[in-house]
């Protein structure tokens, strides 16, 4: 026990439940903890350390609710396995029976991808680095970002997909303990990453023009570390952020110690123009712009901008990881957004993804269900049994995705939504429609009878 202490006073900086929860996370972090090791009872941490038997316990309390630590029984307080997380995207994606519609993935339509092989044949002599030391960013994808940006940034980065900057940005500027507001209903591998890292995850409600500002104004004498959004066709919601919101939001939170990360991951196939927090207040924002469902997953591209003094720390984590994205596929991404036909392509999928989206929402409203958000690849149904409704379409062959894993809270009760990708409805909009509307309205009437 006295080793524990002792790993524990070396890495404490400050005798605060947030310093004593980052000390115990370097611990584990450095080896000097491992899992299944018993921590000291509270009161005898209190006194070794020289802090309220509170604080202690609120300290284990943000590491119980990160998954950091576990209590067991008669052992008492222990480090919990390290294998874990991924629990709510594994969740949202599981399917036990094949299915001959699958709505559930969140993924573009591949027949609506603009094709790579022209401008891969275009290319001349693939860009390869003569050093580890060149810039990691390669100028002609730099200069064509730059003009389609929603603001004017001071720095920019590419990383290795949207997922990726989001796993940078906690790694680097987040801490155990630090508190960061997030959009409920959320992503869920987001849900998932903030808490990996030990954060303490609060959900602000979202209504048709984005973040509910009175909750976001409550929660801002908690400190919050970060607030995670996505400006425009939310995932799972659809919901984009008005330019008034967006200007009351940055008006909020400016001067206030808090970064603003947005993750705008519908990118070019959203309807709705393009919008940062970085317009009003660039010295906060960290703004991420994916390209995966407007020109491919597979190209795992996306790029960061943010102030120098925010990237710093991201881009020495990827110099020291990563390094950089591969330039080549740079070269490719440049050249699918300079490509006249690339765009009309683009342009096109666009049109589709509304045009499928609004055939869908319209005919559920006949059935008197009514869908929030105007944007992106998916919609938020409301159900009476949302467990019912997933069983009973899948049992006519079409997979949609279970509302839980996007809540933060964890709602009890049947009720609640499915997640649809509308995005993939080619055809038979109407009946897809209909099918969906029985699955809402009778979910509780089969929970019961099956």
């Amino acid at each position: 026990m006295r080793a524990v202490i002792s790993a524990l006073e070396e890495r404490l900086d400050a005798p605060t439940a947030k310093g004593l929860a980052q000390a115990v996370s370097r611990a584990i972090r450095d080896a000097a903890l491992q899992p299944g090791d018993q921590l000291p009872p509270i009161r005898r941490v209190a006194e070794e350390l020289m802090m309220s038997p509170t604080t202690v316990s609120a300290a284990w309390q943000l590491l119980a609710r990160s998954g950091t630590i576990r209590s067991d029984g008669r052992r008492g307080t222990t480090v919990a396995p390290t294998a874990r997380g991924g629990e709510r995207y594994t969740r949202a994606l599981r399917h036990d029976s094949p299915v001959s519609l699958d709505l559930s993935t969140g993924i573009p339509d591949g027949a609506l991808l603009p094709p790579v092989v022209p401008v891969l044949s275009g290319l001349s002599e693939p860009a390869t680095p003569s050093s580890y030391l060149d810039d990691p960013v390669l100028d002609e994808l730099r200069a064509v970002l730059v003009e389609d940006w929603p603001y004017a940034a001071e720095e920019l980065l590419v990383v290795d997909g949207a997922m990726d900057a989001l796993d940078l940005v906690s790694r680097t500027l987040l801490r155990p303990g630090d508190l960061v507001l997030v959009e409920n209903p959320g992503f869920p591998p987001l849900l998932d990453l903030l808490e990996d890292r030990g954060v303490e995850v609060v959900g602000v409600p979202l209504d048709e023009t984005g973040l509910d500002l009175d909750r976001v104004e409550e929660l801002l004498p908690r400190r919050p570390a970060a607030v995670v959004l996505q400006p425009r066709g939310q995932n799972p919601t659809g919901v984009s952020m008005s330019p008034t919101r967006a200007r009351r939001l940055a008006a909020l939170l400016r001067g206030h110690d808090c970064i603003v990360v947005e993750d705008d991951s519908s990118g070019p196939i959203s309807t709705s123009a393009a919008i940062s927090l970085g317009a009003w207040i660039p010295d906060q924002v960290l703004h991420i712009r994916s390209f995966s469902k407007s020109h491919g997953p597979d190209l795992r591209i996306a790029a960061m901008s943010g102030p120098a003094a925010l990237l710093a720390p991201v881009r020495h984590a990827r110099a020291i990881g990563q390094g950089w994205t591969s330039r080549l596929l740079q070269r490719v991404l440049a050249g699918l957004l300079r490509d006249d036909e690339c765009a009309r392509r683009t342009a096109a999928a666009r049109g589709e993804y509304a045009r499928r989206r609004e055939l869908v929402v319209d005919r559920l409203a006949t059935h008197d269900i009514d869908v929030p958000g105007t944007d992106g690849l998916n919609i938020w149904v409301p159900v009476r049994d949302e467990a019912a409704a997933v069983l009973r379409l899948a049992s006519q062959g079409l997979a949609v995705t279970p509302g839980s894993p996007f809540s933060v809270e964890h709602p009890a009760g049947p009720a609640g939504h499915v997640r649809v990708t509308t995005g993939l409805v080619r055809e038979n909009h109407a009946e897809v429609a209909d099918l969906i509307a029985e699955a809402a309205t009778a979910g509780a009437w089969t929970a019961q009878h099956r």
